[in-house]
Order: C-alpha cells, then structure tokens, then sequence
C-alpha cells in the first residue's frame, strides 16, 4: 500500500476543481462538481533514487492558525488538507523573524537573524552564501528554484530603509496606506496573482520536461508572493502594500459566517510599541465592523489562491507518477495580521504575523500526524540535509534541528543527533514599522516578549492555553515567570547588546544615505513615504533626526 491513495487524490483533485485557478497540468479543465479527466500517470522508466525527491513550495505572509481547528473553519483550503491527512502538521511552527528578507535568511541558513544580521528587508545572506540548496547540489541533487527568494535581499523602497533606520527618532509618522480591499468584478477571474500563476506553471512544467527524466533525485523550490497585500499606488510614489485583492471566484471558498471580528484594546490602552505599530501602519483611524470582516474575508480568499497554486504542484507530481518518490513541504516566511490587533501586515510577534503554516509529506513521513513541538524556519536548513543523507557541516553551529525525527516512520542515519531539540523557539524583528527591536521567546504555553534593551518599554508575556487571542498582557502579574523567561532569552541570545548593534547600524546606514544626497536631504526626506504628516511640521521632524543623530552616538 502506497503512503498516498488514489481514490483520496482523485476526490481532492474534485473538490478542488474550482479552486485550481488554471487549466489543470494535463491541459484539462477541473469543472467544479465533475470529476477531473485524469490520465493514467506515465510510468516512469528512469532508476528510482535511493533518497527522496524534494519539493518545498514557500508562500509569503500565510497566517499558520489556518491550518489548523478553528482557522481552518473560514476558507477551503483543499490542498493543504490533503497535506494534513496524508503527511505531518506542525502545530506550532513560527518564523524566526516575521518579515520577508530575514525570515528567507534564517530559513535558507540555518541560523537565527541575529547570527545572519539580517536586520531588516535590504539586508539579507551575502549572495555567495552556501545554502541548503548548494550543500543537496554538491551532493548529487537536481536542483531548480522559482518565483520569490528575497534571502540575500528583499522587496523594498527608498522609504522603507529610511523607515526602518529612524525608527528609535522621536516622532510618529504615518509610512503605510490605509489598509482597503479590492474586489476583481469579472466572476470567472481566477488567476489574480498573476507572476505566482506563471511562476507555478514554471515549475510544473520543470517536473514534467527536465525533472522526470532525471536519474538523481531533484530538489524544486517554488516561491510565491500570496497571500501577501498587493501594492496600493494611491498613496504614492513610495506606496506599501494595503491592498487586498481578489475575485468573487475566491470569496466563494471563505465562510464569511466564521470570520472572527477580533477584539481591540482603545487606543489608550495599547502597549506603545503596538501604538506605534498601528500608528505607522495607519490603523488607529475608525473601521466598520464591515471593513474589518471584508479584509479579512479577501485576505482567506487570498491563502484559496495560494492554496490552488500548491495544488498545480500537487497534482503535477501525482500525474507524473512522481508524488510517492517526492517529499513536499509547503511553509510560509511569516503570517499576516489582516487586522489582529488594529493592524495588517507583519512585523509582530502576535501568532497572527509570527504563526507559520508548516507541513510535510512523502515517503517515510507520518500521516495524519500532527506535531505540538516548538519548531521554526530554521530547521528546514537540517531538515532538507536530513532527507538528502549530508551531514551538517562541522564548520556551522546551526541554530535548527531537523524536522525528521518528529515526523519520519524510520528517521534517517543523520537525523540520530546526540543534539536535543530545545522546548523552545526564538523570533526577533528589528525593521520598520516597529521602534525598537523585538524578541519573542514561545516555550510551553508562554509567549514572552522583550524590546531594546530589557529596560526602556515593558515587556509582554502572554498564556496561550487561556488567551489565545494575546490581549492580557500578565508580565507584571506574575513576576517570577517573567523573569525566568527573560533570563532563559538572555541565554540564549544577549538581546541588549544585538539592540545596541542595530541601533548603531541603523544611525550608520542613515548618516551614510543622508550624506549622498547632499543638499537635497531636505527635500529628498520631506517627499518620503510619510510626506503626508511631514510636510505639516518639516522642521520639527527633520530636528527630531539631528537630535536622535546626536545621541549616544559612537561612529
């Protein structure tokens, strides 16, 4: 009996006809409420390889609660259920930074941001970087990427760095768009993200043209942008991205009746480091229960594209007769707060934006298994070297471990590390939209999180098991947990010196900039992305700049 059925694949593909946005990857059409028209799969005449087949499909800014009870109660998400039945889910994965460049950092080394100093979305892995990729190639792998990386550096403006390096200045500024959806009228619209469409089609015709003639086993990653927010060219030439986008074709997969309004705290009563969050992000304004409930909605319409994209792949492997050679991955560099705490985007340790879906099927992996370990991006690095049978490299102190162990029937030879996985995971953030850096410790049923320098803002420590919603902060209640917990991250990572770092290197990099334009800093600063509130008071804040500039200042 082979790990997957056919019979299960078969009513997936059914149930997910009108959620694959594309002609099926046989040129046929999935019509919803018929059975696909599926070929009998080629029989593959090529040597079986002795190690498994790899392909790790990554989307961007996936909330991973919906991969799991009651998240997966607002939208159909076919493929990543059929994932779930025939492979392992793990229940508490988290990104190690929740933003796009050093997440992919974190998740292609091995190694936790601070130790990359990956600090923010233009400062990633030096491009000579050897990779998990590079290590499987060596080895004897295939291997071929599409679709986003963004681990050497990442999606951003002029006004993000700047953002980002004044982020300890003195003053609150407006640096997003409001956060607004977009319906696509036409009904049959269904191919939305266009670049992630072509980009899946790539790599399905990968497996089809190059990967099924191989003699060596092939590793594929595919990298997608959604669900991430779409840019919002209304509020600039600098805009972000508030948009979210789709068609009725996709809002027909979410159960608008399960959408959960969150609860807020007033404006008054937010930590001020959330304050500021939401502030920059332009959420402390008024919405409608209404605007809420349809951010959310386009935003699960959004993962049901995502979802269909991974299906392609899916699909693909099972028409080639590959899917029982081929372990599949699918994950996701961060979450998406789609209005969690008066904000969207990332950039915060919430479980909306720090949850990552992480799952995992194929040969040897467990069914229907669904893992409550701590694990985070970087034991994908282990893991994939794990699978391959190449050893770690003795060189690197690799800050994962491999998923392997938690997941696999038979763990491979190397996977039998003396190395015990810790209780716990570790995610920090030191970019825009935040004004001092940021480190979460997840162990158990606390979350417990620091900023700066431990001292300056009050910490967060939240009891998961009794408010899974994060809105009672009882670090001050129980100040003997919250100073184990500081001591424990404190071993694990001297947090006030990393913030002294940054904050250096931000003043750096901002002296550096502010230098090449020369006389036209002034108006170069004033036109930012936040020229709205700027332009009101362009001498107070520029002021607020020399004077952060001239503080504890050692360069």
């Amino acid at each position: 009996m082979q790990w997957w059925s056919v019979g299960v694949v078969l009513m997936v593909a059914t149930c997910a006809g009108p959620a694959l946005a594309a002609p099926a990857p046989w040129g046929g059409r999935l019509e919803e409420g018929a059975g696909p028209e599926w070929p009998p799969p080629q029989r593959v005449t090529a040597r079986v390889p002795s190690v498994p087949n790899v392909v790790l499909v990554v989307s961007d800014s996936f909330d991973g609660r919906l991969t799991f009870h009651p998240g997966n109660q607002t939208v159909a998400l076919p493929f990543i259920n059929f994932m779930k039945k025939h492979g392992t889910l793990f229940h508490n994965a988290y990104t190690n930074s929740p933003i796009c460049c050093p997440s992919r950092a974190a998740m292609w080394s091995g190694l936790f941001t601070h130790l990359t100093e990956s600090w923010n979305n233009f400062k990633g892995l030096d491009e000579n970087y050897t990779t998990w990729m590079d290590l499987l190639q060596k080895s004897g792998y295939r291997t071929q990427k599409f679709g986003k990386l963004d681990y050497t550096s990442g999606h951003h403006s002029i006004s993000n760095r700047v953002e980002a390096w004044t982020r300890d200045v003195d003053f609150l500024l407006r640096q997003e768009g409001r956060p607004v959806v977009n319906l696509i009228p036409d009904k049959t619209k269904t191919r939305i993200m266009e670049e992630d469409w072509q980009n899946t089609d790539k790599a399905a015709s990968w497996l089809r043209k190059e990967a099924i003639n191989f003699t060596q086993p092939f590793v594929l990653y595919l990298g997608l942008n959604l669900p991430h927010p779409y840019p919002s060219p209304y509020t600039g030439e600098n805009f972000g991205s508030s948009t979210f986008q789709t068609s009725p074709y996709w809002l027909e997969k979410v159960f608008y009746k399960a959408i959960k309004i969150p609860k807020w705290s007033p404006l008054s009563e937010m930590h001020p480091i959330d304050y500021y969050s939401s502030y920059t992000k332009n959420c402390t304004g008024q919405f409608t229960k209404k605007e809420i409930r349809d951010i959310r909605a386009f935003y699960y319409a959004m993962c049901a594209e995502t979802d269909a994209m991974l299906g392609e792949i899916i699909l693909t492997l099972y028409q080639l007769n590959l899917l029982q050679k081929t372990i599949v991955i699918f994950t996701s560099d961060h979450g998406e707060l789609a209005m969690d705490h008066r904000q969207f985007y990332k950039m915060s340790m919430y479980e909306a934006s720090s949850h990552v879906p992480l799952l995992m099927m194929g040969p040897s992996i467990k069914a229907n298994l669904q893992v409550p370990d701590m694990v985070s991006l970087v034991d994908i690095y282990p893991t994939l070297l794990d699978i391959a049978g190449v050893p770690l490299p003795l060189h690197q102190n690799l800050s994962g471990y491999s998923l392997i162990p938690l997941s696999s029937e038979a763990s491979r030879n190397n996977s039998k590390s003396t190395r015990p996985r810790p209780p716990w995971i570790l995610s920090e953030f030191h970019g825009c939209n935040v004004n001092a850096s940021t480190y979460m410790l997840r162990i158990g049923k606390w979350k417990y999180i620091a900023y700066s320098d431990g001292a300056s803002s009050l910490p967060q420590l939240f009891d998961l098991s009794s408010d899974p919603d994060e809105l009672i902060n009882i670090a001050t209640r129980f100040p003997e947990i919250t100073h184990s917990l500081d001591q424990k991250l404190r071993s694990i990572i001297n947090y006030p010196v990393v913030s002294a770092s940054v904050h250096q290197y931000n003043k750096k990099e901002f002296i550096s900039w502010k230098d090449s334009l020369g006389q036209n800093y002034t108006k170069v600063i004033a036109n930012l992305r936040w020229h709205q509130d700027w332009l009101k008071e362009p001498r107070k804040y520029e002021s607020a700049i020399n004077q952060w500039l001239k503080t504890n200042t050692n360069l």
